[in-house]
């Protein structure tokens, strides 16, 4: 048979199968696998029209409304990539492990970072603020129970105990979507029929890489137990000055001091608990969490319950102004915290990528991996400065927070000097969106007079406009290589900004304020700067929220959000546990397990075609047969970013030595691609006195004007529908001949399953 996976976006069983009329063969409504109803039967191979399943995972990442709000998820999505771009060095273990120990600490302090910006709203802007505030409560009336000096509730630290419990709710909402998606995707089975050869090989091949059951609940301990003792120190901060002054009780002093032991103790052991797990791809990862490992969210919980407790005792004379005691030096110290970790994760990398072959190294000099996590720093201030922005012009409209006359001092100053960077930094990024356009159109006029040479055997005149609208699909494709040279531009004014924010934060001054007293130019451009980049911080999170919102109704919004994550969420959680969940280990272990029983139980054989993202998966698929079963296995991919994609940015896992490897695990491997595809491209593997792996680059369109057979003009397919070039099915029908045929010798510990009975018909 031939087993379809589909890419990017996802396809319907009718649309992979062209038959309105489709069984569902086996799986379930998340990930299924069906054949044409007509078909249900198994036949001898056709080369024209053989047996087709088709795989369909795409509701392991959109059509579900809830999972479009994992775009607020975004920045630990991110940091979780950078953990797998670390360069592809055969040695420098110790400095590899130092490499993913950085990683893990800087997606912790991502979590810590989330958290404060929870704590900043809801324990500064809210209870210490605006409930302190006569004007502000007057404009927030359901502030009125908390209101200074009315009631049990108006004391500041039951105002601030109050106003504990949505950061913590915050908490306990992402421990159990971490554990709930921990349950339906990282504990899917392993493979039947492990590889015993792995050792030495491809890092996929593995049999524990898509197996991580393990980590996953070790970093959600460690980062449910962060996020709780930040909770903690909040409002530790609070207290601990009035209570260590001159109208403070010294036994609360006290008592605060042993909270305050008692959370730094728990921070050390968190940290030393990042430093001591890792991820295990050798083999399984089926041990248990270790007890202490389990009990740090209890015990951080239990110690959040008398951090409460403390800051909820009476305290008459407390009054509170101006901004919560911690704000100030929290977040740049944060800001300070993670650019150290960037820069240690960058010269781990570099240390690496010096001591890589040379084909095998990857995008940015190795730095990939320190470019994304500074992003992913970033991404997390924008939506901290964001939320904390609105939120202040949304209790305090009357005026801009901190300003003459606001009822409400504001959020803490380094987020007003986050948000006076974001224009610059889109200066930036529209400058690079200008030179592409120009590059394209740049590209179009040389590359439009040579379009006609490409179809010298047809009788068809040269037309300038189809000309020129191939060159220009050539042209965009091209720009898919230039994206390095993007990032690297964008990461290095993020650094630059960032910095420059966190100087800018130790003059306690917003930007406008700092700028008195400078030339005109220079005032109007902090003055524009600060209140556009409020606007825009604020802007980009409702926008995220509404495009969550509106997934809710619309299906189509909810798969437009659905393929952002297709890419982004291939890889497993070794860094965050938060990151929305990795579809590939639901993905590539049903994959495996159809072949193994394909062949198993009937001794037959198969051709796995992967196009796009589908490719990554069937060859990971691949990667974990045993030698018997890959002999009965052919591949064909198509469309597939394996190069150009994955292999400058995962070097390690993708690179040329990974799928020279894939090729001699795999030797019936055959890759097509079009010069007009942005996304797919040749994988340039050829074997050793053997025929490239790649064939192309296919004609797109297949046929350059109207001709006698083709009336009408044919489309540019670029990155769709490959199965409609006649090379596709010619590939199909060599690669299936070149299988190995006769009986299947099954392995000693496998029992053979058989397939389930076919479901009722669908559509």
């Amino acid at each position: 048979m031939e087993l379809l996976v589909h890419g990017v976006g996802g396809a319907t069983p009718q649309e992979m199968l062209a038959d309105p009329r489709t069984t569902r063969v086996t799986g379930d409504g998340t990930a299924s696998i069906h054949r044409r109803t007509d078909d249900l039967a198994d036949r001898p191979w056709d080369d024209a029209d053989p047996v087709r399943e088709a795989y369909t995972w795409s509701g392991l990442t959109s059509g579900n409304a809830a999972r479009a709000l994992w775009l607020l998820l975004l920045p630990f999505m991110v940091a979780n990539l950078a953990h797998w771009m670390r360069p592809a060095a055969r040695g420098g273990r110790r400095t590899a492990r130092a490499y993913d120990i950085l990683v893990r600490l800087l997606a912790l302090s991502l979590t810590v970072l989330l958290t404060a910006g929870a704590c900043a709203v809801c324990l500064d802007l809210v209870a210490w603020q605006c409930a302190g505030s006569d004007t502000c409560v007057a404009d927030a009336s359901w502030l009125g129970p908390l209101e200074a000096g009315e009631g049990w509730w108006g004391q500041p630290g039951r105002r601030l105990a109050v106003a504990a419990l949505p950061p913590a709710a915050l908490v306990g909402l992402l421990w159990w979507l971490s554990r709930r998606t921990w349950s339906a995707y990282e504990s899917a089975s392993p493979p039947p029929r492990p590889r015993a050869d792995a050792e030495g090989r491809a890092a996929l091949s593995l049999p524990g890489f898509w197996y991580g059951r393990g980590i996953v609940s070790r970093l959600r301990a460690a980062h449910t137990t962060a996020a709780l003792l930040t909770v903690c120190a909040a409002l530790l901060a609070a207290t601990g000055p009035h209570d260590r002054g001159a109208d403070g009780d010294g036994a609360l002093a006290a008592f605060g001091w042993l909270l305050a032991g008692l959370v730094a103790a728990g921070i050390v052991a968190v940290a030393a608990q990042q430093a001591r797990h890792g991820r295990t791809e050798e083999k399984i990862d089926e041990q248990p969490v270790p007890r202490a490992v389990g009990a740090l969210p209890l015990a951080a919980l239990a110690l959040l319950a008398l951090t409460v407790a403390h800051t909820a005792w009476s305290r008459p004379d407390w009054v509170t102004a101006g901004r919560h005691p911690a704000g100030a030096a929290t977040f740049p110290a944060l800001a300070v915290a993670q650019g150290v970790l960037v820069v240690g994760v960058a010269l781990a990398a570099h240390r690496l990528h010096r001591d890589t072959p040379r084909p095998d190294r990857g995008a940015l000099a190795g730095l990939g991996g320190a470019a994304v996590a500074l992003l992913a720093c970033a991404l997390g201030g924008v939506f901290t400065g964001g939320v904390t922005q609105r939120v202040a012009d949304w209790l305090d409209p009357s005026a801009e927070p901190g300003e003459p006359g606001a009822a409400i001092a504001g959020p803490p100053v380094v987020l007003s000097w986050e948000a006076a960077a974001i224009p610059a930094l889109l200066s930036v990024v529209l400058g690079l969106a200008v030179v592409a356009w120009l590059r394209v159109l740049r590209r179009t006029r040389r590359l439009a007079p040579a379009v006609r040479g490409r179809y010298a055997d047809e009788p068809v005149t040269r037309l300038d406009e189809r000309s020129e609208d191939i060159a220009a699909a050539l042209a965009r494709a091209e720009l898919t290589d230039a994206a390095p040279l993007a990032v690297g531009w964008i990461t290095g004014a993020s650094l630059v900004l960032g910095v420059a924010a966190v100087a800018g934060s130790l003059t306690d001054e917003t930007p406008s304020k700092a700028a008195d007293g400078a030339p005109v130019p220079v005032q109007f451009a902090a003055d524009v700067s600060q209140q556009l980049g409020s606007w825009l911080l604020g802007i980009g999170v409702v926008l995220l929220v509404a495009m969550g919102r509106r997934a809710y109704r619309d299906a189509g919004t909810r798969r437009t959000i659905g393929i952002l994550w297709d890419v982004g969420t291939f890889w497993p959680r070794a860094a965050h546990p938060f990151a929305p969940p990795c579809y590939a280990e639901r993905a590539v272990p049903d994959l495996a397990w159809r072949m193994c029983t394909w062949i198993d139980v009937g001794g037959g054989r198969l051709v796995i075609s992967g196009h796009s993202q589908g490719s990554v998966l069937a060859a990971a698929a691949v990667w974990q047969l045993d030698d018997a079963a890959r002999a009965r296995v052919a591949l064909l991919t198509h469309g597939s970013p394996l190069t150009r994609l994955y292999a400058p940015w995962f070097p390690a896992f993708f690179g040329p030595s990974a799928l020279h490897s894939l090729h001699r695990d795999m030797p019936r491997w055959r890759n097509l691609w079009r010069a007009t595809d942005p996304i797919g491209g040749p994988v340039g593997v050829t074997a050793t006195g053997g025929a490239p792996v790649d064939a192309g680059p296919l004609a797109d369109p297949l046929h350059y004007g109207r001709t006698p057979r083709w009336p009408l003009p044919e489309p540019v397919l670029g990155h769709a529908d490959y199965a409609a070039d006649p090379a596709y099915a010619e590939e199909r029908a060599a690669l299936f001949h070149r299988t190995a045929a006769g009986p299947v010798q099954l392995p000693a510990q496998t029992t053979p399953r058989t397939t389930p009975p076919p479901a009722e018909p669908v559509g």
